[in-house]
Formats: C-alpha cells, structure tokens, sequence
C-alpha cells in the first residue's frame, strides 16, 4: 500500500479534492482517484470527505493507493476481423470502440483477449498484458494494427516504427474547410499541464511529424488523408486541432455534440506498410472505411 501526503497551500485552494490529486498529487486518472475517495483510501485531516469537496488552506491529505494486481487475461472469441497472417506477423482490422490492450477498467473485450483466443503464438517483449503488440490505436479509432507473432518479429517491426519507415496512413474527418491541399504538422506533443488525460503541444515536447493531403471539401468540413512520420499518443487528434481543425466527434479535442453519433473521433487507420520481418518483403494493407463513417460522408454537404 502507497502512501502520498499533501499540506494545501495557497496556490491549491478552489480545486476540487479529485482534481487537485489527480492533477498535482499523483499519476492516476481521475476516474480512478474518484474511487479511491468512494472506498475510503483518501482522507482530510482524518475524515473521508466526498470527490467535490474543496480543500482548504492546511488541510492535511492522505492518499492511500492499494497495489493493483494484474488478473489473469482471459481469451475471448471477440470474431477479430485479421486480414493477414503468417508466422511471423497478423494484420487486424480493428473496430472503434475497441481498447487494444486491458487496462483498468478495461479487463475483458480488449483486443487482446481476442488475439489470444485467435492466435497460438504471440510474441512476449510487452509482457503478459500486451502480447503481440507493437503498436497501438486509441479506442475510438478503427483500422489496421500489425501484430507480431514472436519476439523476433516484434524487435523487427518496432525497429522499423523507430526508423520510421512504417507507412501508416489514416482518413480523418475535421471541422472546417481547409483552402490548401497539402500540409505538414511539425510540432512537439507532450502531456497536457492542465489535463493530465490529454495531449498538447508543448515546449520540450517529442518531435510529432504529420503529413495531410485534403481528399474532399464539404460545407463545413474537410475529409483529410494524414500520414504519420511520428507515433505519438493522440498525435493526429492534437496536431489538427492545433492547426484549427479538430477531429468531428473527437471527446478530448473537438467540440461537443456536433453531430448526432456514439461512433467517437472519425478517424480511421485505413493503410498500414512494411518490411516483412523475415524476408524483407514490402507488404501493404488497406482497409474501407467503417459504415458509419461512409454514412456521415453521404449526409454531408
């Protein structure tokens, strides 16, 4: 059991008390702090207070974080939709909504749990927790994913991703009309100082590089191609709506209710390229859009 103790000061005040450790206390989500002080793992000056409590100048915090014991991951016929596989490697095409890898909160459905029920062999350097994986997606975003089937294959593979040399390219829908047809987004992504669930550009940052190419104008938005040169977290989310166009239905970057859909950020990995890991061969995959992108497109002006 960890224990971590804040004096507020001045500076902390008029913060909310799940905020103000999410934020300035520890690396834990709000979500999670929210049911430490549920359970009672988190007290003021002794007492259990609820999530939207104020602290005030020179209450004592405790925070007391239980050791989180990875269960066991159970394999599931999750019908994973692989468009290639061969010893060494297997492509899937991933549905929105899916998590890559369990978390918590997210201990079953996984695409994980769907490899390990669908492949035999899957390749250990990311430990028990992400077998196979070299890459991820987020959850709301649909599209290819290379997985690797042994380590040898994983090194290769995540070799190529440092060299970038992977072709990995997504279509994305944005708001806004942008007038240019091609772009380039090189900017620094880091850690959100404000919200630690987000990304930003930020001074001291890892260098992000994305590439866009303008595919169709509507009314409103703009049907974009975006390339990856880097593989930062949420970087395409970030790097659009740093240049002004953030992704419809994005949760973390784009405005709200903007359109009527569950489908999350349309975003959606639609090729993925590279050297086969044992004979070096060029390999590349594509994918069609999900149908509830294809049925936006068609109601747009």
């Amino acid at each position: 059991m960890k224990k971590v103790k804040l004096t507020v000061s001045l500076n902390h005040e008029d913060s909310r008390l799940d905020a103000l450790i999410s934020k300035e206390i520890t690396e834990l989500s709000r979500t999670r702090v929210i049911e430490l002080i549920k359970e009672g793992f988190v007290t003021v000056n002794g007492e259990v207070k609820k999530a939207k409590y104020k602290p005030q100048l020179g209450d004592e915090i405790q925070i007391s974080i239980p050791e989180v014991r990875e269960a066991p991951i159970i394999a599931q016929d999750l019908n994973l939709d692989i468009i290639y596989e061969d010893s060494s490697v297997a492509i899937i095409n991933k549905p929105t909504g899916m998590v890559v890898h369990p978390s918590f909160g997210h201990s079953q459905g996984t695409l994980v749990n769907g490899l390990l029920f669908a492949i035999k062999d899957l390749s250990g350097i990311k430990g028990e927790m992400r077998p196979g994986i070299v890459h991820r997606i987020d959850k709301d975003t649909s599209g290819l994913l290379m997985v690797a089937k042994n380590d040898e294959a994983h090194e290769s593979l995540s070799d190529q991703l440092k060299a970038k040399t992977v072709k990995r390219e997504y279509i994305a829908l944005v708001h806004g009309v942008i007038d240019h047809d091609l772009g380039k987004i090189d900017a620094p992504i880091g850690r959100d100082p404000k919200e630690r669930t987000r990304q930003d550009v930020v001074g001291g940052g890892k260098e992000s590089i994305t590439h866009f190419e303008v595919l169709k104008r509507f009314g409103k938005h703009t049907l974009v191609k975006c390339r990856l040169e880097t593989g930062r977290t949420h970087q395409i989310r970030v790097h659009m709506r740093y240049i002004g166009y953030p992704l419809v239905g994005d949760p973390l970057y784009g405005p709200r209710k903007t359109i009527k859909s569950d489908f999350g950020q349309f975003l959606h990995a639609k090729t993925l390229g590279f050297n086969h890991p044992v004979t070096n061969e060029f390999l590349s995959f594509d994918s069609e859009l999900p149908k509830e992108f294809e049925e936006l497109l068609t109601t747009l002006d």
